[in-house]
């Protein structure tokens, strides 16, 4: 396998530790707030796939898409325009399948040397599916909430133990990033350093709550 190859590889399997809760054999992910995914992320982006081509590279190939990119919510200082995606072959190794001339995504990932690489473990969702207020945290929200923690809770008792965290509770109810709190709130730092669950739909009294309670 080619230097590059494999350390793209590599990166691509530390990113199956970070993002949603999807899995295939031999690839498991930890659940990520779609918050969590963008601050993590070099790069993230609104795009259509247009083509793709598999490569004859590494141990099954590497999976080349071609997209159009819509619009640049992170990664300026990475890329300037994002031509094409590349992902593992093999499902095993955490590789992403992309529907072709179907669906606009919102697509997460690592650049390596110039290149964009993303997996089945980085946040990738149609972007029809998408919430009116995830796609305001995409422009705005996400980032204000980047020096704050989003503590992941996976049964009870769990709380917070610093001022920069907000409390994840949507793994209670087995959603992961497809829960109330994923959906619909991003956690923002206030005025006095601590961090809290911030839901911009709600009225001015109740936009604001503490930051184990949405």
């Amino acid at each position: 396998m080619p230097a590059g190859t494999s350390v793209a590889v590599s990166l691509l399997l530390a990113a199956c530790s970070l993002y949603t809760g999807h899995f295939a054999e031999a690839c498991t992910c930890m659940p990520s707030h779609p918050q969590d995914a963008f601050c993590s992320s070099d790069i993230v982006i609104r795009a259509k796939v247009v083509g793709k081509k598999l490569l004859d590279d590494g141990f099954f190939g590497t999976m080349r898409y071609t997209v159009k990119q819509m619009k640049m919510y992170r990664g300026f200082n990475k890329v300037q325009h994002v031509q094409y995606i590349y992902t593992e072959a093999s499902d095993s190794l955490c590789g992403v399948r992309l529907q072709v001339n179907k669906f606009q995504y919102l697509i997460t990932g690592r650049v390596y040397e110039g290149k964009v690489y993303t997996g089945i473990c980085n946040f990738i969702m149609p972007w029809e599916k998408l919430t009116l207020l995830q796609r305001k945290g995409l422009n705005h929200r996400y980032q204000l909430g980047c020096s704050c923690k989003i503590k992941r809770c996976f049964h009870l008792p769990c709380a917070v133990t610093s001022k920069n965290e907000c409390l994840w509770t949507d793994m209670l109810t087995h959603q992961g990033h497809l829960g109330h709190q994923a959906k619909s709130y991003a956690c923002v730092q206030q005025k006095d350093g601590h961090c809290s669950w911030y839901r911009g739909a709600a009225p001015p009294d109740k936009s604001r709550i503490n930051s184990t309670d949405p």
